[in-house]
């Protein structure tokens, strides 16, 4: 007689467990979702605040107009802060005078043995990464990698350029820049392989981020399905 009581059990407990991974599917990428960006807007509201002269901190603004009583959050203002300030640089730099500062400011930058080598590799990551004149990580490749019959994901990068062009031009008619990043994306490396050698994937380069961030767990769903 105590069967079916035991398997009722049994069943309310899996319906129980279903129903909490559902939960969890719905719950975790919308909860890490907010972490994340709360926690950068904290990041960036920690660097910017300490910037502005304490009469103008928001808390002292809220103070001087509300009252102590009056509480507001002010979390995200350093963010707001950041954008209108960044915003009139780059217009002040399209014009001459704003020119002619960054390249007196890069003058004396160049003057500092250990500032121009990070000034340099910096401003050259940003000018590739926003520049949409030459376009970079655009394209996912298949690459043998890290030995033959192995092969990882990797997103192909700008061409060789300079002097490593002229070395690699010695070892292959046309070599390419991939990166492949390492799960979960922490780090990667950079790798110059024969152009003929890659397989150029249809996968956007976002859905192979996802795929490598979560360990082959995450694969894109063909684009039939996803209309």
């Amino acid at each position: 007689m105590t069967e079916p009581t035991t398997t009722n059990r049994r069943g309310f407990l899996a319906g129980l467990r279903a129903s909490f991974l559902t939960g969890l599917v719905v719950v975790l990428p919308i909860g890490l979702t907010i972490y994340f960006v709360w926690a950068v807007i904290g990041w960036i509201d920690g660097w910017i605040l300490p910037l502005i002269p304490a009469y103008w901190q928001p808390n002292a603004v809220i103070l001087r107009w509300f009252g102590p009583d009056y509480e507001f959050p002010v979390r995200g203002v350093g963010v707001l802060v950041f954008l209108v300030v960044t915003i009139i640089i780059g217009w002040l730099a399209k014009g001459l005078i704003g020119r002619s500062i960054i390249r007196s400011g890069e003058e004396l930058v160049d003057r500092m043995p250990v500032v121009r080598s990070v000034y340099g590799a910096i401003k050259q990551v940003a000018e590739t990464f926003f520049n949409k004149k030459e376009k970079s990580f655009d394209k996912v490749v298949l690459v043998e990698f890290p030995r033959p019959g192995s092969w990882a994901l990797g997103f192909l990068s700008t061409r060789p350029k300079g002097e490593l062009a002229d070395r690699l031009a010695r070892l292959g008619p046309d070599m390419s820049a991939v990166f492949v990043g390492l799960t979960p994306f922490t780090s990667g490396m950079l790798l110059f392989v024969r152009t003929q050698d890659l397989i150029v994937m249809d996968m956007g380069v976002d859905d192979a981020a996802k795929l490598i961030v979560s360990g082959g767990l995450v694969y894109p769903l063909p684009k039939d399905s996803a209309a």
